[in-house]
């Protein structure tokens, strides 16, 4: 690039000048209250606001636009940490997501024998700052796990329940993709996919001979200009925050048009502690902590909507806690933190000698892989149930700190001086790397409880955690582990470590570190085993809702973002139509 950062940003983001737009005064009483301002609660936010309700946002951390604050195009040679992590920003230095698995002042605690993590983003958008941008729709048989193969339970609704939110989705956020027919992984309205880069195309040739489908990905970044936003420029940095609004955050696609109608007023730094009721167990709002002054505050509501991230909203239930609901609020079964969930993990990478020594070429494309593998075998003839999609890494990534691991794993790799550097030259680019994303069957041993002897640096008490991967998920990993080195010796290539033992879990991430919890507050028709009703109607009281992954009655191996929006939508949706009817 000759173009500076400042430069490009300058042309290319002008609604940049346009961020910050006033703010609604404060009020009294609000017609909703939403708490989180990530996938659920800034969808909540974009489809209130339009019709016609006045809405106050309780985010916990700052106001973050990557239009202005994102680090895009900043080299890692102009820092002196070459992008390494930092205890903000464990993705990385430029990372546009501040935020994870420990922050500073809220802890949580684990069972004895847990290895657990929960992510907390702390910054508007939440853990959409994050996210790889897969958006993949929940398939028919997603919602019907039980009646397919006894595991688990059935959503009290279907695909074609939130089949028009999908398509909305599409429309509104817009991404790309290719329609595929394929039964359990239903197509969208797409924008054209990029082309597949060199190793992507090696990839798929190997996916062919071995009979897996390797089609085009799926991801919410624009390859067209659409609704007023640039097209993707192809500068690869989308973990940094887009500063043309390219690929979907929150804040820039939901938040700063909410924004604009004037009905909507925003309070960050505020850490929500618990759900107010009037004496006839209605919600009334939310109290919280203003961070900046340390000050006790609350915000009246009619309607309140949790959004704060599954496990998050799942804590704020346990503490409302009160003489008509002492074990808090929709927890009359006792299934508040129950049947939670986290998607499956491993990776393998491998290197490919065919790769090495490259012809230079382009490999500009968006941030994440333009191919995936959506799940493709019958779990009849396997020894695990549901499934898993497979991710594909590799590349000429921009070099930063870590960058391709340790080099005395490749052949002949090492050394110092003129060695070191031409074989750093040599294998740049010649590793490809497999992620698998699988279903978890909810169990009994994964759970989260409010722990009473420990509170965070607000006062609030915080979450004890229990885990335990049973083997349904580890038959699963041990199966993505052989078929990642199938593939890498398909393509001639070796894997840079060897295969996990099963001591060693076959590889498979803790729970939590794949940051897809899911199901705490898991929804149904009956109270005694649900804590929410199909419109995410929180069981027992009238006008609170939640709206991120707590809903989930299963996880699917597809990421959940996107149906976290679809459900978020609908029961905006549901509230519209009862506030209209004097209901709410």
């Amino acid at each position: 690039m000759t173009m500076t950062r400042r430069r490009f940003l300058a042309l290319a983001s002008a609604p940049a000048a346009r961020l910050g737009p006033a703010l609604a005064p404060r009020r009294e009483r609000y017609d909703v209250c939403i708490v989180g301002s990530g996938a659920g609660g800034g969808m909540a936010a974009y489809a209130l606001t339009r019709t016609g309700a006045n809405v106050v946002l309780l985010e916990a951390g700052p106001e973050w636009y990557s239009e202005r604050d994102s680090m895009m195009l900043t080299a890692a040679a102009d820092s002196p940490r070459r992008g390494a992590a930092t205890a903000e920003r464990q993705f990385g230095e430029f990372d546009g997501c501040i935020g994870g698995w420990d922050v500073a002042g809220e802890p949580y605690t684990l069972a004895p024998g847990t290895e657990f993590g929960w992510w907390r983003a702390r910054m508007l958008g939440g853990r959409t700052n994050h996210w790889g941008r897969y958006s993949f729709r929940f398939g028919p048989d997603d919602f019907r796990g039980k009646s397919v193969d006894g595991l688990g339970d059935d959503w009290p609704i279907g695909y074609d329940d939130l089949a028009p939110y999908y398509d909305r989705l599409d429309r509104f956020i817009g991404l790309f993709g290719s329609n595929e027919g394929l039964r359990n992984h239903p197509d969208g309205i797409f924008l054209p996919p990029p082309r597949p880069r060199c190793y992507e195309l090696l990839v798929q040739q190997a996916s062919r001979r071995l009979q897996i489908p390797c089609i085009a990905n799926r991801m919410s970044v624009l390859t067209r200009p659409h609704n007023g936003r640039s097209a993707c420029h192809y500068c690869g940095q989308c973990n940094r925050g887009c500063g043309v609004n390219a690929n979907f955050s929150s804040p820039g696609v939901f938040i700063k048009p909410a924004l604009e109608t004037g009905r909507l007023t925003l309070v960050t730094g505020a850490m929500a502690r618990e759900v107010t009721l009037d004496t006839a167990g209605r919600a009334t709002g939310i109290s919280y902590i203003n961070k900046a002054t340390g000050a006790d505050e609350h915000v009246r509501a009619g309607v309140v909507v949790l959004a704060a991230s599954a496990c998050e909203s799942a804590r704020l239930l346990l503490n409302s806690h009160s003489s008509r609901f002492p074990n808090g609020l929709g927890n009359a079964g006792g299934v508040v933190g129950r049947y939670l969930t986290d998607t499956t993990g491993t990776d393998v990478g491998g290197f490919i000698p065919r790769m090495a020594d490259h012809v230079p070429h382009n490999e500009d494309g968006v941030g994440g892989a333009h191919v995936y593998m959506p799940w493709w075998l019958d779990n009849q003839k396997l020894d695990f149930p549901r499934g898993y999609h497979i991710e594909v890494w590799g590349g000429l990534g921009e070099p930063s700190y870590g960058f391709m691991g340790a080099i005395h794993r490749y052949p002949r790799g090492g050394g110092y001086g003129k060695q070191l550097k031409d074989d750093y030259r040599r294998y740049y680019g010649a590793t490809i790397g497999f992620s698998g994303r699988g279903e978890m069957v909810p169990n009994d041993d994964c759970w989260c409880e409010i722990d009473h002897e420990v509170v965070d640096r607000w006062g609030i008490p915080v979450l004890r955690f229990h885990w335990k991967w049973s083997d349904h998920e580890l038959n699963q990993v041990r199966h993505m582990q052989r078929t990642f080195r199938s593939l890498l010796a398909e393509m001639g290539g070796e894997a840079l470590a060897p295969m996990p033992t099963k001591e060693k879990g076959y590889g498979i991430a803790p729970g939590g570190r794949i940051i897809h919890e899911l199901g705490t507050t898991r929804m149904g028709r009956d109270p005694a085993r649900s804590v929410v009703n199909p419109d995410c109607r929180v069981h027992g009281v009238p006008n609170l809702f939640v709206a991120d992954g707590g809903p989930f009655v299963s996880q699917a191996d597809k990421n959940p973002t996107w149906t976290i929006m679809a459900l978020a939508w609908r029961a905006s949706d549901h509230i519209a139509e009862q506030r209209k009817a004097g209901a709410l």
